[in-house]
């Protein structure tokens, strides 16, 4: 009988597959958070305003988070593979359109065809490496190489945001995708597998209406909510969404062949590992939006400057991501987990020590601390979330986890710092002109640029108070990450104590957990 440790090797043109799918994972990972050194400039080209501006930012993960359920159900029935190059070829047109836009609306509409494209790539690509490494120690190394592509796409995003910006103008940061999304076109035909599901069953459109009704209203109204208080218009898309997800919910318990197996979350392993994901999601991307906003506004770095200051955490989270499997062969994958997650919020913790006159150093530590602490996290739990999966559910599997992290990138606990920036700057806005004044309530960037129009003595005062108001919302932000990271520890600790490490360190509480693979050579 074939197990789990003895199935098929992969050989050289999965690895090569592996490389290639690299390069969609980078570059859809890396469009979250490329645009974040990105706003000053396109601000000043587009003359956006503030709502215009930040769903720009937003647009491109709540469509992603939207269309992730209902492309990982479509890839396990058309093909992984023809889905992948479909969603390829969709997410580079955009990236030129997005590139050469005029105006506001028209950037938008880009991002939106950005994250329709990308919730076709992301899920396809999960389950091609799930399924072209069925041994389970070369999974485990594929996977983790596969969250380094991810992780560093999103991290490295403001560097290479940074580095086009000091040469190109603003619309370059679209660009850098076209090149790797041509390479996909033209080897992935030759170069990838053709995987589906067996016996899918039919598509149901009811259910893919009721999945998008309930997911966009549900995290759009979460987001307004969350950003400017109570508005019965947010409110009232909560609690849409909500109803209607209930209502979805109920139709997958119905279906023969659902668009969501419900059934899935039963498992502790594959939810626990989900709710891992989206909070650190949720906290690691805002956070990292703030940060990029406070180098650049605050300590007066360049985007080029702020992108080589976050390069080392950014190198740290992926040797960090790399060597866990080694360690996972002696250490129980609940305390590496656990412990990295502890590590990570005395980082946070270190941006309370953050302040607006001193130079970047504080942010720079705490930064550091951070990713090397997110690393096992980010290494381990995707093998033990697709783990659960059977194979004929790969691509709707892969779909959930991505959605999940999806809604974690798309909502932020950068918002939690948009609040207390707004709350704390408006005491200095009272002798402000009512065009000044309203720029800078709604961000940093827009007070900045507001605060070069005014008379000197005016100038000064606000910039001192919008850069006080936006480094109190960053330690604001670094106490709440810290207390959730504690509690994600303990949850950690819980839910994965009956998993063993790759040298059978086993638990009687659960003989058929899988190990967590080895890290070895391919």
């Amino acid at each position: 009988m074939t197990t789990a440790n003895t199935r098929p090797r992969a050989g050289r043109r999965e690895w090569a597959g592996l490389a290639l799918l690299g390069l969609p994972t980078f570059l859809v990972s890396m469009d979250f958070s490329v645009l974040y050194v990105a706003v000053p400039h396109l601000t000043a080209a587009l003359t956006p305003s503030g709502v215009q501006q930040l769903w720009i930012v937003d647009i491109y993960g709540f469509l992603i988070a939207g269309f992730l359920v209902t492309m990982g159900t479509i890839g396990d029935r058309i093909g992984r593979k023809k889905l992948l190059l479909i969603g390829g070829a969709v997410f580079g047109t955009a990236s030129v359109a997005a590139a050469f836009s005029t105006s506001p609306e028209m950037l938008i509409a880009g991002r939106a065809l950005l994250g329709v494209a990308g919730a076709a790539v992301m899920p396809s690509v999960l389950a091609l490496v799930t399924g072209m490494f069925t041994d389970q120690k070369q999974r485990g190394r594929a996977l983790a190489i596969y969250l380094t592509c991810f992780m560093g796409g999103t991290t490295l995003g403001p560097l290479v945001g940074g580095v086009l910006l000091e040469y190109f103008w603003w619309g370059s940061v679209f660009l850098v995708a076209v090149p790797g999304i041509v390479l996909l076109l033209v080897f992935g035909p030759s170069l990838l597998p053709d995987q589906r599901a067996p016996q899918p069953g039919e598509l149901d459109p009811v259910s893919v209406l009721l999945s998008l009704a309930a997911i966009l209203p549900f995290v759009y109204g979460l987001k307004e909510l969350a950003r400017n208080g109570w508005e019965w218009l947010p409110a009232a898309a909560l609690a849409s969404g909500i109803a209607v997800g209930a209502a979805f919910v109920q139709r997958q318990r119905r279906l023969p062949h659902p668009l969501l197996d419900l059934r899935m979350f039963g498992d502790r392993t594959f939810s626990s590992a989900l709710t891992l994901f989206f909070v650190t999601a949720l906290v690691g991307t805002g956070t990292l939006l703030l940060v990029t906003l406070h180098l650049q506004n605050v300590t007066g770095l360049t985007p080029l400057e702020a992108g080589l200051l976050l390069l080392v955490p950014n190198v740290l989270m992926i040797i960090g991501n790399l060597t866990t499997p080694p360690l996972a062969n002696r250490i129980r994958p609940a305390y590496l987990i656990a412990g990295g997650l502890l590590v990570a919020g005395a980082g946070y913790m270190i941006f309370t020590l953050a302040d607006p006159t001193s130079g970047p150093e504080t942010i720079f530590i705490a930064m550091c601390v951070v990713m090397l602490g997110t690393a096992p996290l980010a290494a381990l739990c995707n093998h033990l979330a697709m783990g659960t999966v059977p194979p004929e559910k790969a691509g709707s599997g892969a779909s959930i986890v991505q959605t999940t992290t999806e809604f974690g990138l798309g909502l932020g606990i950068a918002t939690l710092g948009t609040a207390v920036y707004r709350g704390n700057v408006e005491g200095a806005l009272g002798t402000l002109p009512p065009g000044a004044a309203d720029a800078a309530r709604e961000s940093i960037d827009r007070a900045i640029d507001a605060a070069g129009r005014l008379p000197a003595a005016q100038s000064a005062d606000l910039l001192a108070a919008a850069r006080d108001a936006f480094t109190s919302g960053v330690q604001v932000v670094g106490i709440v990450s810290a207390v959730f990271y504690v509690g994600l520890a303990v949850l950690a600790l819980q839910a994965f104590r009956h998993v063993r490490n790759s040298h059978g360190d086993d638990d009687t509480t659960n003989k058929k957990a899988d190990p967590v693979p080895e890290a070895t050579e391919a």
